[in-house]
């Protein structure tokens, strides 16, 4: 398999998070220098404590005989043990057997009551896809709706690599609209319809619309509003719409919650309700549960024609079935102990526990990047990342050029030797031209996070005086 005969579109395909940064920053640690891995959005990883009660459920199941020991009620509580029964009288054969390729019927139940819970309307379990991740979920649609070249899928900018590399992969074209850094990340619609016009007129059939909610790179939460208007936009222009509502647990502020765009569909009524498609996306790797290895997620489809999802089922079928054990997780999420249960007080003082540990280092991030020389940054309202704006001298982007480096990635990679802090940087993402951003998550270990941004603040303030010129920068 020589590399000149590869498929030319695994060739164009680019996947900043695990680029070039983070592969420097590998080679750095084999040398024993320490390296905080703030590239990607890995809780566990940056030592968040996995929530105990679906780790009981989960163990119980994957050694059943620990179910028939007679001590088995000294070690885990009796809702977990009853837990554990429940899924596996929903399996075949325990978690070693293939499920249905939409995932195991009864967790699939469970994550159509979480829906109507979370939305106020019905769901139905036969629309619901269990995936390997949400990430499996989302190449599945792309794969479903991307013919060839010619079809265009409207991308945020800022955006989750995800989507341009499966884009470029399936040979499809990314169509690109951009978020308002000076309106905290918010959307436009007439950048919208520009970037529809503009696309058309080159010939490309846009086919759908991602949104990112909350946001990845850039943090923000869509408004009610804004999704009314993002619906009424797919429905005008015939777009499936595809919403990424990966960290819909992860908000860090009360002004504006977390809505999904499922609800506002179904609350704008007739016709939307009933004609725009829609596909939504979960999963257990983000949120309090941060289960990222675990592979578990779902997808729910809105207004699909029935004969669209058969050929969904179909390429689903393929793979055979989704991760059973991350199915279990995933029902766990979704139906997590009530009040009143055994083991309630603990997961509730644990999960909450989680996210104010995450909000306070939204603000310390936020507030440590703002007073760095040259930085700029809007608070993180949610998911786990900061997007810094970093406002390079000429004589830095000179000196990148000369590197033969991207500015952003010359200066990261400055970062990385300095600090050992492994970011991402903005161009992976996509940003406006002459613009540099860098990406890190809000997961360092709190008590860590103070020397974190001191040391980030050091190395900045040392590279800006080094690479200063007589042009002045206005902050945002």
């Amino acid at each position: 398999m020589e590399y000149e005969s590869l498929n030319e579109n695994v060739k164009k395909c680019q996947y900043a998070v695990r680029g070039e940064l983070y592969l420097r920053a590998s080679e750095l640690q084999k040398e024993g220098k320490k390296i905080i891995f703030t590239n990607v959005g890995n809780p566990h990883a940056m030592g968040q404590k996995p929530l105990t009660f679906p780790r009981q459920v989960v163990a119980l199941c994957q050694a059943p005989f620990l179910l028939d020991d007679p001590n088995v009620g000294m070690l885990f509580p009796a809702d977990a043990i009853a837990r554990a029964k429940h899924y596996l009288s929903l399996t075949s054969g325990g978690l070693g057997a293939y499920s249905d390729s939409r995932g195991l019927p009864g967790v699939r139940k469970e994550v159509a009551e979480f829906i109507e819970r979370r939305d106020g309307y019905p769901s139905d379990p036969e629309l619901i896809f269990l995936t390997d991740g949400a990430s499996k979920g989302v190449m599945q649609i792309l794969n479903c709706v991307i013919r060839n070249e010619r079809d265009g899928i409207l991308v945020p900018v800022p955006q989750y690599p995800l989507y341009s590399a499966t884009i470029s992969l399936l040979g499809g074209s990314l169509v690109p609209y951009y978020l308002e850094e000076s309106e905290n990340w918010g959307l436009d619609v007439n950048n919208l319809r520009q970037s529809v016009a503009q696309a058309r007129s080159q010939g490309i059939s846009i086919r759908a619309m991602v949104i990112i909610n909350p946001g990845n790179p850039t943090g923000q939460c869509l408004s009610e509003a804004n999704l009314r208007e993002i619906l009424e936009f797919c429905h005008k222009e015939k777009l499936v719409l595809l919403g990424d509502e990966v960290y819909q647990q992860n908000i860090y502020q009360d002004e504006r919650p977390f809505i999904s765009s499922r609800k506002v569909l179904m609350e704008m009524g007739s016709p939307f309700s009933k004609e725009v498609q829609l596909v939504s996306f979960h999963t257990v790797s983000k949120g309090y549960w941060g289960e990222c290895g675990q592979r578990g997620g779902y997808f729910e489809m809105t207004n699909i024609p029935p004969r669209s999802v058969e050929e969904i089922y179909k390429v689903a079928s393929i793979a055979l079935s989704p991760n059973v054990s991350a199915q279990i997780f995933m029902g766990l999420m979704v139906n997590p102990p009530k009040p009143g249960d055994i083991s309630y007080d603990q997961f509730a003082r644990e999960s909450k526990g989680i996210l104010e540990s995450l909000r306070r280092k939204a603000r310390i991030m936020t507030d440590g990047f703002n007073s760095c020389k040259n930085v700029v940054c809007n608070f993180t309202e949610g998911a786990m990342y900061s997007f810094p704006q970093i406002k390079l001298p000429p004589g830095a982007i000179q000196a990148a050029k000369q590197a033969g480096k991207v500015p952003d990635v010359f200066y990261c990679l400055k970062l990385l030797e300095a600090t050992g802090i492994s970011t991402v940087p903005g161009s992976g993402f996509g940003q406006k031209e002459g613009v540099f951003h860098l990406r890190t998550t809000i997961l360092p270990a709190e008590e860590e996070m103070p020397e974190i941004m001191d040391s980030f603040k050091k190395f900045n303030d040392g590279f800006m005086a080094q690479y200063e010129s007589n042009f002045g920068y206005s902050r945002m």
